[in-house]
């Protein structure tokens, strides 16, 4: 599976240790992420990541064409929704691209969580018949 990862700035730490606690899952499957936030989690768990532009310099708008294309499977947006963000158009577009393509998103660690233990167990296998 082709996992996408982006956490604003408030959740990199957060991102960090998520990919730390599920290294075991996420090395069996493609990461791509902003640049930023892959580089943050390649220096914290060696896994292997392409990674776009930073997400203000159009990382996210990267990640968004992927999306469309359909080529990631799920995504992991890790968002602090308590702060205004400059490239905020950005951010809400990668939430509408996934849901008009039905690509399972999480934007805060519980969900994500959830779809990656989901991924474990296989239950991300109909996203299969999508390519």
């Amino acid at each position: 599976m082709n996992i996408g990862l982006v956490a604003h700035d408030a959740k990199k730490n957060l991102m960090q240790n998520f990919c730390i606690a599920y290294k075991g899952i996420l090395q069996k499957n493609e990461l791509y992420a902003t640049g930023t936030t892959g580089r943050l989690i390649e220096e914290v768990t060696n896994l292997n990541i392409h990674k776009f532009l930073a997400g203000h310099l159009g990382g996210t708008q990267q990640l968004g064409a992927q999306i469309e294309h359909n080529n990631i499977d799920l995504v992991i947006f890790l968002r602090d929704a308590l702060t205004v963000k400059h490239n905020e158009p950005d951010v809400n577009n990668i939430v509408k691209i996934c849901d008009a393509n039905n690509i399972p998103l999480a934007t805060n660690v519980a969900t994500a969580e959830l779809l990656i233990k989901a991924l474990d167990r296989g239950d991300m296998d109909w996203r299969e018949m999508y390519r």
